[in-house]
């Protein structure tokens, strides 16, 4: 009988499927709904040690829909990371742990270039009781203005640095979440995890303008008449994060066996899931997708995944995890096991080519006759 749970970095998953960092892990109440509803994990809104400095606006969503009107396609934030204070959030991890033993709690963080400000937050987190840490490095709005987030994410040799800081004080696995908004985003993974990181999480949201309003002529979603670029994430983002992660996941492969990576761009369901399996993922994260569809997408979302384990005879995630990587290669070598192909398939023709009258055959007569016709 097949199975979901799985083990990734020593932690003890039921299930593939984690609240990714953003607004359903924005406080203990959603965080409690997400593992009552059994979710594999809980990834919690990024914090900073000093959220006075957060201040968010409204409407920070913008969202495109296909033609019709009714599914969503595209959804843009430019929501920052938590502006609640870290005290507040750390009486709350405590008390997460103390409620729910088994589940899985993840602190994500993010500071400024500063070796004492990485390690204080890592510390106090980690004696608040969380399981692990995920860095982000890939936030694309609001926050790199101060030089955080994917400002810093885009360069391999701050990433080097800053985790090598937290790494040397953290006691639990510790992931870097990598920016899209990058030329090749092994760069700043490899970055991460040559300086000790246990994994990787890819992808955040890519940096957009989601539309303009054609009746007022300004850019979405709009604030006071005005807007900025923001993050773009929902189901169109899944194809750019298959080929990031497909990439990420042939980088570990060769060069840091044993590391994870977590596959996070539009996942919908559990066949959606499985892709991100497929090209080398251990565990996939949801967001805008339980904004759309609820904390329930869960139920459907291991469903659909069992399903595909079942049709397929998968009896664990690890029997097709990273499968179909094999299958990626470059286009010149496209070009010649095609050549390759059609040379042997011209020469299979030449051999049912009729030379003497001793050569027909009564079982392939048709195939005879037809390769002697023009």
């Amino acid at each position: 009988m097949s199975t979901l749970s799985i083990t990734v970095d020593g932690l003890n998953l039921p299930n593939p499927f984690i609240i990714a960092s953003g607004p359903p892990g924005t406080n203990l109440n959603v965080i409690h709904r997400a593992f009552r509803e059994g979710w594999g994990a809980v990834i919690a809104k990024t914090i900073s040690l000093d959220a006075s400095k957060v201040i968010n606006v409204t409407p920070r969503y913008g969202k495109l829909h296909a033609n019709d009107k009714r599914e969503i396609v595209g959804w843009e934030n430019i929501e920052l990371i938590s502006d609640r204070p870290i005290e507040n959030w750390l009486e709350e991890f405590k008390r997460c742990k103390d409620q729910n033993p088994n589940g899985i709690l993840i602190a994500s963080i993010m500071e400024e270039y500063n070796r004492d400000a990485w390690i204080e937050i890592v510390e106090r987190c980690q004696d608040a009781g969380v399981d692990g840490f995920e860095l982000n490095f890939s936030c694309p709005h609001g926050l790199p203005e101060r030089k955080m987030g994917s400002a810093m994410g885009e360069d391999p040799e701050i990433l080097l640095e800053v985790c090598g800081w937290v790494t040397s004080a953290a006691k639990r696995p510790v992931w870097a979440k990598m920016t899209p908004n990058i030329t090749h985003i092994e760069d700043p993974a490899r970055a991460a995890l040559k300086a000790g990181c246990q994994g990787v999480s890819a992808i955040n949201t890519i940096r957009c303008v989601i539309g303009v309003n054609l009746e007022t002529l300004r850019p979405e979603p709009a604030v006071e008449g005005r807007t900025t670029p923001g993050g773009y994430s929902s189901k169109a983002v899944r194809p750019i994060a298959l080929r990031m992660c497909m990439e990420l996941a042939t980088m570990i492969k060769n060069e840091f066996p044993g590391r994870s990576l977590s596959g996070i761009g539009g996942v919908e369901t559990g066949e959606d899931a499985a892709q991100f399996i497929l090209v080398g993922a251990s565990t996939v994260q949801v967001c805008t997708g339980v904004m759309k569809f609820g904390y329930e997408l869960v139920k459907p979302l291991c469903e659909g995944l069992l399903a595909f384990m079942e049709k397929h005879k998968f009896e664990t995630l690890d029997d097709f995890r990273g499968y179909s990587l094999d299958y990626f290669t470059t286009h010149a070598e496209l070009v010649r096991v095609q050549g390759e192909r059609k040379a042997a398939q011209k020469a299979a023709e030449h051999e049912r080519t009729i030379k003497a009258d001793s050569d027909w055959s009564g079982d392939k007569f048709v195939e005879q006759s037809a390769a002697l016709s023009r």
